[in-house]
């Protein structure tokens, strides 16, 4: 039987790039040939995202360019997997999409070796087939940084959110299974490591034993953070994206761990009472802004990122201005901002109306994006002058070479490739919005 190639489209979150390392790597242990081209490939698996309806849209769009090279190369299957499959459970979303052959969640990957047999890609053994997805280990895309699932699923249920549907209740790996990862990444070298999960500070072990004994945290998170931070051979840990009321005393006592990085991305997603009630956050702005407080008590430097979502069911002028504010209050480095898209299926949809207009929905995302920049710039400038450590993630052929510093800052300065995975020492001479520029110390 002729090789088959195959070629993976991942679209949205950190997680849905792990789950396609994991994807890679199981298709290459059935013996595919992954390809860098669409019209090379005789497998195309999108995996797609659903927080809004513009990932979605991506899709369709994407599905109807490989229509087109079906007609040309019969061999080709079109396969959609992520939250999109996921959270489809009455077919409305499958009906749209004749020309795909594979629809299914991501658990259902494991699945994939009786299914490639069954359409001549493969001769395998289907019975050797993965008991679960996160048992599938990863093919790393960067031999420098990785991304370490330790936890899938949701059981916040904020109303407008697709996860708990897509990705089923909240599931964690068993710590054993993390600390053995991890290990065997820093004995590789990797010089970053970012555990993901959907609150992913609420992660409980289902195997506390693994867990050192002199481990000074009772916080199953928190200590899965210590434990990783005895690790030798790699020098940042980073997570995402944690949850506000999950932010024990001993998660916020573990940000000063050595290794952390000096950033924490914590969503607040509104700072109206009546806005979080309605989109079932359970916490209020006067929660929030307290877990704001004890952190920076904690680490007075530490640089903070949010997410923040205008427009939503009920949204007035005035819970906008409360979020405006709370956002001047809190002073955050980035917010990653959205406008409010309804998503079928989710309580948000079925209880609440869609009422602030798309133009106004824009205006107020323009606001806050532009004091974004403004705060950004003015906080930016501090670093103008001093020298911060830099993970060098990669470098033009004209020697610019990029990275992020341990505050999540991004700094370029001149350099060379052999840099690529080290941590150096940059000077900073000037500070823009988003990025900081300077040279090697």
């Amino acid at each position: 039987m002729q090789q088959a190639k195959y070629h993976i489209v991942t679209l949205g979150c950190q997680m849905n790039k792990s789950d396609s390392e994991r994807l890679a790597s199981l298709l290459d242990s059935l013996g595919l040939q992954e390809v860098d081209r669409l019209k090379e490939a005789d497998l195309v698996i999108l995996n797609s995202c659903s927080v809004r309806q513009t990932a979605e849209d991506r899709v369709f769009g994407k599905v109807r360019e490989l229509a087109e090279l079906k007609r040309t190369n019969p061999r080709l299957t079109v396969g959609v997997t992520g939250c999109m499959a996921g959270r489809d459970t009455d077919g409305r979303i499958r009906v749209k999409l004749p020309d795909v052959d594979l629809f299914f969640s991501t658990a259902d990957m494991v699945h994939l070796p009786q299914w490639l047999a069954e359409r001549g890609l493969i001769e395998a053994d289907v019975s050797e087939r993965p008991e679960e997805y996160l048992k599938i280990a990863p093919r790393y895309s960067s031999p420098h940084q990785a991304f370490v699932s330790i936890q899938t699923g949701c059981n916040n249920f904020c109303t407008y959110c697709v996860v708990p549907y897509a990705r089923g209740l909240e599931k964690n790996r068993p710590a054993a299974d993390i600390l053995a990862e991890v290990r065997a990444l820093a004995a590789a070298g990797v010089s970053e490591v970012t555990l993901l999960g959907q609150t992913v500070n609420s992660y409980r072990a289902s195997d506390p034993e693994s867990f050192s004994a002199g481990n000074p945290y009772t916080d199953h998170f928190a200590a899965l953070l210590w434990e990783i931070n005895q690790f030798d051979g790699f020098g940042r840990i980073h997570y995402t994206a944690p949850h506000p009321n999950s932010m024990t005393e001993q998660v916020i006592d573990a940000l000063a761990l050595p290794k952390q990085a000096n950033y924490l991305h914590l969503p607040v997603q509104s700072g109206s009472d009546e806005m979080l009630r309605k989109m079932n956050r359970k916490y209020g702005r006067a929660d929030y802004l307290d877990v704001i407080r004890r952190i920076r008590e904690r680490k007075p430097e530490i640089c903070l990122g949010t997410d923040i979502i205008v427009g939503f069911c009920g949204e007035t002028e005035e819970m906008f201005d409360e979020t405006v504010s709370l956002f001047r209050e809190v002073d955050f480095d980035i917010a990653y901002l959205a406008m409010y898209s309804p998503r079928t299926g989710t309580p948000a949809w079925r209880a609440f109306k869609d009422d602030v207009t798309r133009d106004e929905k824009k205006r107020r995302w323009r606001q806050l994006h532009d004091l974004m920049e403004e705060t950004v710039r003015r906080r930016n400038q501090k670093y103008v002058g001093q020298s911060v450590p830099v993970l060098v993630e990669a470098c033009r052929r004209d020697g610019v070479c990029s990275g992020n510093s341990w505050d999540m800052k991004a700094v370029r300065f001149p350099g060379s490739s052999d840099l690529i995975g080290r941590t150096v020492m940059v000077r900073i001479d000037t500070a823009r919005d988003w990025v900081l520029n300077g040279q090697i110390v």
